[in-house]
């Protein structure tokens, strides 16, 4: 969508607030031995008392009210039965609709002990984040965006995951322009427009260049010891910084 009133910039923020709050609120609750379901249900409960509804659940018919993803999984987790363990690398994908308006964010946490190569990959995708955020302006080419992904990707020796990007959100959870690669596309000739809404998503991995799918539908993964970070934000494009929707009120 494009920003078109006050009224929309300020909808789009109080559900960013929320879904930036259920984030935070979920990873302060990442303990050994609890379900990706028992978390899940936290997150669920918590947009449901900010009269929220899970974007994907709405959207897709998702089964759990946000994307839990564990170790060698990337993105799209179905909460269940799985028991998270010390030393986990935990990714949360929240996104939900509030009055026609869609927010998404998302984060990786690590349950401690915090192993070195964990630190690395997450302390990469949050600076790959911040260096694509900088690219993010009215009239730049979206391909900016994956150029500075992939450059600090590989300044620490991690690659990009290809077949996950970006996306356009605000009316809808998935909407124009489509999907925003984590690489540099040469090809690529679109341009931001100013007041555009987007997500900027890298997924930094410890080696794969693809995720595939697991058998269940959603759940998208690497091969087992190959590790992937995620930090996610809603923006809205400005000529010059954006303004970023999901921080926590």
């Amino acid at each position: 969508m494009s920003i078109s009133s006050e009224k929309d910039l300020e909808a789009l923020r109080k559900i960013g607030q929320i879904v930036a709050c259920c984030l935070q609120f979920m990873q302060s609750k990442l303990e050994p031995g609890m379900t990706t379901a028992e978390l899940d249900a936290i997150g669920g409960q918590f947009l449901a008392a900010h009269g929220a509804r899970s974007a994907p659940k709405l959207t897709y018919n998702f089964p759990g009210h946000t994307c839990i993803s564990v170790n060698e999984e990337a993105a799209h987790g179905i909460p269940g039965a799985k028991i998270l363990q010390a030393g986990d690398l935990v990714n949360i994908d929240v996104s939900a609709e509030l009055n026609g308006y869609f927010a998404d964010t998302g984060g990786s946490a690590i349950i401690p002990p915090e192993s070195k190569l964990h630190l690395q990959i997450c302390a990469t995708a949050k600076r790959a984040l911040e260096r694509a955020m900088l690219e993010a302006r009215a009239g730049a080419k979206i391909n900016r965006i994956g150029h500075a992904i992939e450059t600090e990707a590989k300044a620490h020796g991690f690659t990009v995951i290809e077949n996950i990007g970006s996306h356009g959100v605000g009316r809808a959870l998935h909407e124009e322009p489509g999907f925003i690669a984590g690489y540099y596309d040469k090809n690529d000739k679109r341009t931001l427009r100013e007041n555009q809404v987007i997500t900027i998503e890298p997924f930094i991995s410890s080696g794969a260049r693809e995720v595939f799918e697991t058998g269940d539908g959603w759940t998208l993964a690497t091969h087992p010891g190959v590790f992937t970070a995620q930090y996610e934000h809603t923006l809205v494009i400005t000529k010059g910084k954006p303004l970023i929707m999901t921080l926590p009120a």
